[in-house]
């Protein structure tokens, strides 16, 4: 089993702090790694409740005030070229953060490339999209709202002018970056919506209440699957805070990557049921060949909620799901049984959501909504 931390990949950098090793010896990555490092171990312990606050890069404090004005552009279809799109739109806050589908319905009515991945518990990531191209929450919104195949706004000047002729945006930004002349600028939008999405935490699953002490929160089953988990190799990858690896903060910082390569084993028969080869990850950004089949290890905090799953959305659920990486990952056939208890463990890494009230979105009298899209 391959497994690297790195930098975020860029088409112009080549991979940085590379290094792989087996699942037989994983205990002994975490040792070596903790000792290069000068971390505690306690950073790659495999089972971590989640933390009360998310990662923050220091040129994006956390304000209510920020908070409030990236939840109302959350919910804008403004910030998209057509006006009939909003990141509510892929990333659905009433159910799992995604939108169900195994691709997205993009601008245009064309369709992304890869599933929209959840947005809870964002906030612990350290690279982002599918193939971890971008080192930064807030290079993601300015790359999505720029993406022809999702927000599909060719000039992000556009998006600007609109938020600008509404004077509640003025106030708003100017609260919010009160510091920065001009304050509404493309990106302000961007940092809003990203301090917004780090407020997406999910505390007090059933999992946390266990690991901090109370032996009744998880059932007799769950508590197998959890045992299962450990024994079938699952922790080799999915591990720490966010079941995605080492620890953010004292381990992770921001742009730096854990990845893993899906399938590890191929040439099953799932290689052409579930497309898995169609897609080579992180290689699409770098061409470099070490990287084909390399994907960012992604979270399975509230996994339950996210279905369909992988990149391409191929397995409709978790039991499908479970399935499939055991054996293209592990080469390891679970029986009804242990997928059972599997994915009982994982139904209890369910966090309680956002409490999300929607927001009033700015008008302004006499400008009607379509004067703003025909720019």
């Amino acid at each position: 089993m391959q497994i690297r931390f790195r930098q975020a990949p860029s088409q112009d950098r080549t991979p940085l702090n590379s290094f792989s090793t087996h699942c037989t010896v994983e205990r002994w990555l975490l040792v070596i790694t903790c000792c290069l490092l000068a971390l505690p171990v306690s950073a790659f312990d495999y089972f971590q409740a989640l933390p009360e606050q998310p990662l923050v890069p220091r040129d994006n404090a956390m304000t209510a005030a920020k908070i409030d004005l990236g939840k109302t552009l959350f919910f804008d279809p403004r910030l998209s070229m057509a006006g009939n799109l909003t990141c509510d739109s892929c990333h659905s806050l009433s159910s799992g953060a995604n939108d169900g589908r195994a691709v997205s319905m993009g601008a245009a009515s064309t369709h992304t490339r890869r599933s929209s991945p959840t947005l809870l518990n964002i906030g612990l990531q350290t690279v982002y999209f599918w193939d971890g191209r971008s080192k930064s929450l807030e290079n993601l919104v300015v790359e999505h709202l720029s993406a022809p195949d999702i927000m599909g706004v060719h000039d992000l000047v556009l998006v600007e002018r609109r938020l600008q002729a509404l004077e509640e945006y003025q106030i708003a930004f100017n609260n919010a970056f009160g510091d920065d002349s001009p304050a509404l600028t493309t990106g302000n939008i961007a940092k809003a919506l990203a301090t917004f999405m780090r407020s997406l935490m999910t505390p007090g699953s059933r999992f946390d209440l266990y690991i901090k002490g109370d032996a009744t929160a998880l059932s007799a089953l769950e508590k197998k699957g959890m045992e299962l988990f450990n024994q079938v190799g699952c922790l080799a990858c999915h591990f720490g805070v966010n079941f995605a690896g080492p620890a953010p903060g004292p381990a992770m910082q921001l742009g730096d990557g854990f990845y893993e390569l899906f399938p590890n084993h191929p040439g099953t028969a799932y290689d052409s049921e579930l497309r898995l080869l169609d897609d080579l990850g992180v290689y699409e950004v770098t061409k470099n060949p070490a990287d084909k089949r390399l994907w960012r290890v992604p979270p399975l905090r509230n996994i339950a909620l996210t279905a369909p799953y992988f990149h391409n959305g191929s397995a409709p659920d978790l039991e499908s799901a479970i399935r499939v990486m055991a054996i293209t990952q592990l080469k390891k056939e679970l029986n009804t049984q242990e997928v059972t208890a599997i994915k009982a463990f994982l139904v209890a890494l369910t966090g309680v959501p956002p409490d999300i009230k929607l927001p009033v979105l700015p008008n302004s009298p006499g400008v009607s909504f379509r004067s703003f899209v025909r720019q």
